[in-house]
């Protein structure tokens, strides 16, 4: 038998802890490092819509799950212009007897605002609201929007060249017809607040201008400038005249509807974020602008239309724009402008709901392209 001083050297010795070399420390931190870096990870309670003081670049934990909600609807939603057919369009306009001078009239002037206001949608976003929203979940949904505002961009274009019509006249409308190119100077100083280098938020007044551009370009533009618009190429789908190029109205409308609501989100959120920007002399401000809107759209409705058309006339926009812009003013906590106004064309609210798979006017289905189904060669 072995002896207790024989057993005890047998037994392994506790070793004394290596050092860890000061590179391989850098790498994997100390303790003390590693719990320091751990309470700099994003946590919900720091995430804000502006001036957040969390990492813009980390996704999750979500706070803001409408903004990744209305993100995923909208790319279930994807659509592509040359997916409708535009043949019975190109025959209708070739056609001398297919159409009315004021209907050519009201395409051309419709194309020639449209071609260019997504344009601007787009650069307001990619070159001046995306810098100042410091909520990754919103800009994710800003990204896809963006995209989106290029789709119609091309829809436009899709629609001029299957028409064969005179692509100067129609892309240079915003320089050279007024009742678009008023339009267009109301919203470029709202883009050009955005959109300068030096402009950062952190004050009250940095923060209230956001917020305006925020509410013209989601309530105004999106949700007022656009809808004489789409009204009358509607109306014309309706009465099965250039079905293509309403079909795709009919999915843009769709498309700016989720534009319109996400804006009017991210608004609500500010104003519940930072109450101090919601004075009584910003809201008459807003007022004002409603107001303008109203004006310039409704110019806009009398120049399209200066005669009655469809069953139109341009009448009929003043209670339809005033009711227009009585929700969006509800939307964002202001009362309406105009009370009482009733919409004159309920048949509006079923062009919203479209399903991506089913063409409203030729009920036909249309064949997406899957994973499955690509060809690689």
């Amino acid at each position: 038998m072995l002896s207790w001083e024989e057993t005890e050297t047998l037994s392994p010795k506790p070793q004394a802890r290596p050092s860890i070399p000061p590179q391989l420390l850098s790498l994997v931190g100390d303790p003390g490092t590693l719990a320091a870096m751990s309470d700099r990870r994003v946590k919900i309670d720091d995430k804000r819509i502006i001036n957040g003081a969390s990492d813009v670049n980390q996704l999750v934990p979500f706070k803001y799950k409408w903004a990744w909600e209305k993100y995923l609807a909208t790319c279930a939603n994807h659509w592509m212009p040359q997916e409708i057919n535009m043949s019975r369009d190109i025959a209708l306009w070739k056609s001398p007897q297919g159409l009315s001078d004021d209907e050519r009239r009201l395409i051309k002037r419709n194309l020639g605002f449209f071609v260019t206001a997504d344009s601007l949608a787009a650069n307001n976003i990619v070159l001046g609201t995306y810098r100042h929203i410091t909520a990754p979940e919103c800009r994710q949904f800003l990204l896809r929007q963006a995209f989106e505002e290029a789709i119609h961009t091309h829809a436009y274009q899709y629609i001029v060249e299957s028409l064969g019509l005179d692509e100067g006249e129609i892309f240079n409308a915003y320089h050279e017809v007024k009742s678009i190119r008023d339009k267009d100077e109301f919203l470029i100083p709202f883009i050009d607040t955005l959109t300068d280098p030096h402009f950062k938020t952190g004050t009250l007044q940095a923060d209230q201008d956001l917020l305006k551009s925020l509410i013209v370009f989601s309530c105004l533009m999106e949700g007022l400038f656009f809808y004489v618009g789409f009204v009358q190429i509607l109306a014309l789908g309706r009465q099965n005249k250039m079905t293509g190029a309403a079909e795709q109205y009919q999915y843009i409308l769709r498309d700016e509807s989720m534009h319109c609501n996400f804006g009017i989100d991210l608004v609500n959120t500010i104003k519940m974020e930072n109450p101090q920007l919601w004075t009584p002399a910003f809201r008459e401000s807003i007022k004002a602008l409603f107001l303008r809107a109203v004006d310039l759209e409704y110019a806009y409705a009398e120049d399209t239309m200066p005669r009655g058309v469809l069953g139109l006339n341009a009448s009929m926009f003043k209670g339809y724009l005033r009711f227009i812009a009585n929700r969006r003013a509800q939307q964002i906590g202001l009362d309406a402008l105009f009370p009482q106004e009733e919409n004159p064309f309920p048949w509006m609210s079923e062009m919203i709901d479209l399903k991506k798979e089913r063409n409203f006017f030729e009920t036909r289905v249309i064949e997406y392209q899957t994973g499955g189904a690509l060809s690689w060669d």
